[in-house]
């Protein structure tokens, strides 16, 4: 029998689920919580299987209170199911310790499979949820340009001065002054805190800069 809480701020919504939930073999709900901290709280006392958690909820919300479950009572599998599905809801759920993150409206079976899914340990989540969860794993990674405190030109310049290039043949194949290219430096030195060229160069060659 898997023991269930559930936390809601909505009394239609939690005795809808409680209803819902008791109707089906093997699963039985020992509680509820009307807020955050009563969340917390049933957890703790009541060591159920899952607690099945709200995101807006009055006084703590159900992502604060995922994270104090998670370490007051990890064994406690906690099964968000809410009406909202952004980014920053989905992914402060998974940070906090969330097991499985549903949408209201998922179907009772769906329901009932997410409980049995994360009171075994395994991570659950409602389609569209799963879409954005694959999604953002999926999306390449944001490769960060090395030192970022450079404009674009001093980059160019320090690229060019890492591949061992003299300030003339800077000036020439960037069509600048020779003049303008040592105020570049000056500032590259400056930003980056080196002392000299040589220093310059080892930092730039470090950050893969050079290879031309």
């Amino acid at each position: 029998m898997i023991r269930i809480v559930l936390a809601d701020d909505h009394p239609v919504v939690r005795s809808g689920l409680r209803a819902l939930l008791d109707s089906i073999s093997g699963l039985t709900v020992v509680a509820e919580a009307a807020d955050g901290h009563a969340a917390v709280r049933e957890a703790v006392a009541r060591k159920p299987d899952v607690l099945v958690m709200d995101i807006r909820m009055p006084h703590l919300d159900g992502i604060e209170a995922t994270r104090r479950i998670a370490q007051a009572a990890p064994g406690v599998a906690v099964l968000m199911l809410t009406m909202y599905e952004d980014d920053d809801s989905v992914f402060s759920a998974m940070r906090a310790g969330a097991r499985g993150y549903l949408l209201k409206g998922a179907q009772q079976d769906e329901i009932a499979r997410a409980i049995h899914a994360v009171a075994g340990g395994q991570a659950i989540f409602g389609p569209g949820v799963a879409r954005r969860v694959l999604g953002f794993f999926a999306a390449p990674p944001v490769v960060q340009e090395p030192f970022p405190e450079l404009t674009d030109r001093e980059r160019e310049v320090l690229d060019l001065i890492a591949a061992g290039r003299p300030n003339g043949e800077i000036a020439r194949r960037l069509a600048i002054a020779p003049k303008t290219v040592a105020n570049h430096i000056s500032s590259i030195f400056t930003k980056l805190q080196v002392a000299d060229r040589a220093e310059a160069i080892i930092r730039a060659r470090d950050a893969g800069l050079g290879r031309l």
